[in-house]
């Protein structure tokens, strides 16, 4: 799964491509036409790509994340392979916000805040993942953000480890998602017990 941003005025004419997180002391990279491909050294697997004066081939919609095109994604696929890169951009359209069910919360071994919790999302998948927040609670309904989701702060949801735990996605507060709270209350938002599970949260 791949995301894809543009921002001409702030970047310059490069499509930005990424599909998970990398450190500065694991990376490389390597050049090759107008595109460069970062990868971790250790192992060779791409993690992004950044692809220079892309409107010479499209020019994409939009002013930072950007939803390319099946006719896009054609063409740019066809250019990789032809500055000699075997890597293959896909896209995944499904949803990265939904309402997610808080089925299991057991503190975190490991620190005096954090929880771990099995998390139902769409169709039946469980997702792990720790919180920070103090008004987590088992039965809840709540705001999942997806591996693969923006955030409105522009942070990308990858999954990772917190002290030692495995996290897939992340529960969110109505601040992070840049939406009014009707609590007012700090912590994660918490929606009504009958909101369906794993209907996405932004329509």
């Amino acid at each position: 799964m791949w995301l894809s941003f543009y921002n001409k005025d702030a970047v310059g004419d490069t499509l930005l491509l990424t599909k998970g997180d990398i450190t500065r002391s694991e990376l490389a990279t390597e050049s090759k036409g107008n595109v460069t491909r970062i990868y971790r050294e250790a192992t060779g697997e791409t993690v992004s790509m950044n692809v220079f004066e892309i409107s010479k081939t499209f020019t994409p919609a939009g002013n930072g994340q950007v939803v390319l095109t099946d006719e896009e994604l054609e063409q740019l696929n066809a250019l990789i392979k032809t500055v000699g890169f075997e890597d293959e951009i896909t896209v995944d359209l499904s949803p990265k916000f939904v309402v997610g069910y808080v089925k299991e919360c057991v503190p975190h071994e490991d620190s005096d805040h954090l929880n771990i919790t099995q998390t139902e999302v769409d169709n039946g998948e469980v997702l792990q993942i720790v919180c920070g927040a103090s008004n987590i609670k088992k039965g809840q309904k709540v705001v999942v953000a997806k591996p693969g989701a923006v955030m409105p702060s522009g942070l990308i949801i990858w999954p990772g480890e917190l002290r030692g735990v495995k996290s897939n996605g992340m529960i969110c507060s109505a601040k992070e998602l840049n939406v009014e709270n009707p609590t007012g209350k700090k912590g994660i938002l918490v929606l009504d017990a009958d909101t369906e599970t794993g209907k996405a949260f932004f329509e």
